[in-house]
């Protein structure tokens, strides 16, 4: 395929995710991407990256989206997790929720808010968990625990081996350990 074909392609991607995730797609459509319109993998990574750099006022490349709302970047060189409005929370190998505004949720009133009173958990056993974002304050993520239980790293991509085996391309960016940080940061951020 061309490099003009290709462009051309990877645009068309981006208007049609521009329809799905605004819900502007027909229901056809819809069926039609789900039920197996399969593109080109790097076509519809290209054009996933391209659509989300678009969104963004920021200059620094997005390596991989989290959500629709974080992305893991290249910047200074190294690989961080960035929000779409522009706050940086660090090292992506840290998790980004130990950085969050949060507000959790483990009362009956605070459940009800939410639920019928039949479908929640008990507040006895299980708490829930808004993860807002620092610098623009929008929901970010939620998850229901047992209390006490430690903040759950959901996503903890080998973004390197994903560039380098996967999509064949050079890494980006500065190549890192694929490793969890987390608890390392905490350690270190701790004084006692």
């Amino acid at each position: 395929m061309s490099e003009e074909e290709k462009v051309k392609r990877v645009e068309q991607r981006i208007q049609l995710l521009e329809r799905l995730l605004q819900a502007k797609s027909p229901i056809d459509e819809v069926f039609r991407v789900i039920a197996g319109d399969k593109e080109d993998p790097d076509i519809a990574f290209d054009a996933i990256i391209e659509y989300f750099q678009r969104k963004v006022n920021w200059k620094e490349k997005i390596l991989l989206p989290i959500n629709d709302h974080l992305f893991i970047v290249c910047k200074d060189g190294k690989p961080i997790v960035k929000a779409a409005c522009g706050y940086e929370f660090g090292d992506f190998r840290v998790n980004w929720k130990i950085f969050c505004k949060v507000k959790v949720k483990r009362t009956t009133e605070d459940y009800l808010e939410i639920y019928s009173w039949w479908q929640h958990a008990h507040p006895y056993f299980m708490e829930l968990r808004e993860y807002y974002c620092p610098g623009c304050y929008k929901l970010l993520a939620t998850e229901t625990v047992p209390i006490g239980h430690p903040v759950i790293f959901e996503f903890l991509p080998d973004i390197v081996t994903f560039y380098e085996k996967w999509l064949k391309r050079p890494f980006p960016c500065g190549k890192v350990e694929f490793k969890d940080l987390t608890n390392e940061y905490i350690k270190n951020s701790i004084k006692i």
